[in-house]
């Protein structure tokens, strides 16, 4: 009988992204199974240098998620998680709390929508009325609002770092995976840009804004799409104006908060995000056009869906991220003294969205498995905040796959 070779195996299991969900999963694995040998491939210089680094820094409630969600599990846990952990390693953080105000009556049953659902969520909410937001916020009006208490902020990118330092794991920055050879009884090989090749027993694919195009160099399929959506900020030049954190009562078609003010760690206000289709799955301009990315947004059918579904509302996003003045409008609804001027463009982010063939935006975080494969396909806010959950339920499959 012909004896099959040993395989040398470079590591147990192999991480793709070095964002703060790939460095989660890294960190829950040793944390579980100490001994067990991972290495995390990161395409950038460095880590959390897209999705991780490129939001408000917002530790979520989880009062705007679906009860029992994946998403109001993890961001509940996550938060007083993610607080913990900032306080015991010296992360700068705060917890602010923050306002949802309505500024129209249609808004309203919203607002008490979201009362019920963050009571069921087993998070605690104030109710207020128009002259009460004062006592949090006096630049800002509203009809009512509602204060939850347990949002915060914190340097994401410093708690990626923590991660990466505390999983103990191989980390290997500018490596960037061109294939992937995934043989269920003999493990995984990747392939670099550089031309060498890691073999591991399980691959992990956190590869957040290219996770379904990883996917499908293992063979798996993954039956969506990632759709970038760019988030557009400005930093408020009278930073005065605002206290903590203020939000409008989102709409529940689409995963996004709107138009919200953030103060930061820093001590600076954010305004944004708003969302706009990127040219590119790294687009943060307008300018960067990646033809290839854009052709395979354009042939989802998803794609074209969404945009026959929602053009009124990708309308409205077009226009305030063309227009600074609409933009500005927007921002107004919530704090009236604020001007063009007072506006000073910012970084923006990209939203790696999942979407299905039918056009629908996957509203939970989506985590798939195949053979030696974990794949975390959709994960955008409030991931970061969840990051320490969903590492250990990702650590968890992998661990029981080896």
């Amino acid at each position: 009988m012909t004896r099959v070779p040993e395989i040398a195996y470079d590591c147990d299991v192999l991480v793709i992204g070095g964002g703060i969900v790939g460095l989660s999963t890294a960190y829950a694995i040793t944390r579980a199974a100490p001994g067990t040998r991972v290495t995390v491939l990161e395409k950038e210089p460095g880590p959390a240098r897209h999705q991780t680094g490129r939001n408000s820094g917002v530790i979520h409630s989880g009062i705007y998620y679906r009860p029992g969600s994946l998403k109001a599990r993890y961001a509940v846990r996550g938060a007083a998680e993610m607080v913990k952990f900032c306080a015991e390693y010296g992360i700068p953080h705060a917890v602010t709390g923050k306002l949802i105000v309505a500024t129209d009556r249609a808004e309203l049953p919203r607002l008490h929508a979201l009362v019920q659902r963050g009571r069921e969520n087993g998070i605690p909410v104030r109710e207020l009325g128009a002259s009460q937001i004062a006592e949090y916020e006096p630049e800002v009006r509203g009809l009512a609002a509602i204060h939850v208490g347990t949002t915060g902020i914190c340097d994401f990118v410093a708690v990626a770092r923590q991660l990466a330092h505390g999983s103990g794991a191989e980390i290997r920055y500018g490596t960037r995976v061109v294939r992937v050879d995934r043989r269920p009884e003999r493990g995984v090989a990747v392939l670099t840009a550089a031309g060498d090749v890691v073999r591991g027993r399980v691959l992990v694919n956190c590869a957040g804004l290219y996770s379904d195009e990883i996917a499908r160099l293992t063979g798996d399929d993954p039956d969506v799409r990632i759709v970038p959506f760019r988030g557009e900020y400005y930093e408020l030049a009278r930073p005065e104006l605002v206290r903590g954190l203020v939000y409008p009562v989102p709409d529940p078609a689409f995963p996004f908060l709107g138009v919200h003010l953030t103060r930061g760690i820093d001590g600076g206000v954010h305004i944004g995000p708003n969302a706009v289709p990127a040219l590119a799955r790294e687009g943060y301009e307008w300018g960067t056009v990646r033809a290839r990315e854009l052709g395979s947004t354009l042939a989802w059918p998803g794609s074209w869906r969404i945009a026959r579904r929602h053009w009124r509302y990708g309308a409205g996003e077009l226009r305030r991220s063309l227009s600074k003045g609409a933009f500005t409008e927007a921002v107004r609804r919530l704090l009236p003294g604020v001007s063009e001027d007072d506006l000073v463009p910012t970084a923006a982010g990209v939203r790696a969205q999942a979407v299905l063939r039918d056009g629908t935006l996957v509203d939970d975080f989506l985590i798939r498995e195949g053979a030696r494969t974990v794949h975390v396909l959709n994960a955008p806010s409030p991931a970061a905040t969840a990051s320490l959950p969903i590492g250990r339920e990702v650590a968890r499959r992998v661990l029981s796959a080896l």
